[in-house]
């Protein structure tokens, strides 16, 4: 037998199940940045993060009405909804074939980059991108996310040791792939 799982969202999802307008602003403040962030990282694009943030929201708001309390975490929930949505959107990037090359990035250094150097940046970025899809997913999870390893398993529907090894061949493989750059800080 299972234990239920103590979920801190509960009454606010209860609310929102309601439709009370305060406790569905009350989830967005909650839940938003992190959403937002995990689809940028997945994508790399932020117009198509705030896409899959909102359909994760949507999803979310008629989810709530049917939601049983104990069976997981709604935030558990709502980060595999994303997930999802950004592998869905990952998968249809390597199928459309592209009559044209698509619009060049913005080259304005963004929030993040700002606070990094950008030579920097994009080279922690790239390594991160050049990372088996599992590896990238689960340091983006645990790293980016601040997700528990447990977390991050049941998401990924792996065992907690699965995911440790999937940080731990990431990680190696960030630090051979960055070397230079911490034998420049010496």
């Amino acid at each position: 037998m299972t234990t239920p799982v103590i979920d801190p969202d509960a009454e606010l999802i209860e609310r929102v199940g309601r439709g009370d307008p305060a406790a569905i602003q009350a989830l967005m403040a909650r839940k938003l940045s992190r959403m937002l962030a995990l689809a940028r990282r997945m994508l790399g694009d932020p117009t198509e993060a705030e896409d899959v943030a909102q359909e994760v929201f949507l999803r979310a708001w008629k989810q709530a009405r049917v939601w049983t309390p104990g069976a997981g975490k709604f935030d558990t929930w709502m980060h595999r909804v994303a997930l999802n949505l950004c592998y869905d959107r990952l998968r249809r990037r390597r199928e459309d074939v592209m009559a044209e090359p698509p619009e060049q990035a913005d080259p304005a250094p963004s929030a993040e980059t700002g606070l990094m150097a950008g030579a920097v940046a994009d080279r922690v970025r790239t390594a991160i991108d050049a990372l088996p899809e599992r590896q990238r997913t689960a340091l983006i999870l645990c790293h980016y996310q601040e997700l528990s390893n447990i977390e991050a398993a049941e998401l990924l529907g792996l065992s907690v040791e699965a995911v440790e090894s999937l940080l731990s061949r990431g990680r190696r493989a960030l630090r051979g792939a960055l070397a230079d750059l911490a034998e420049g800080r010496d």
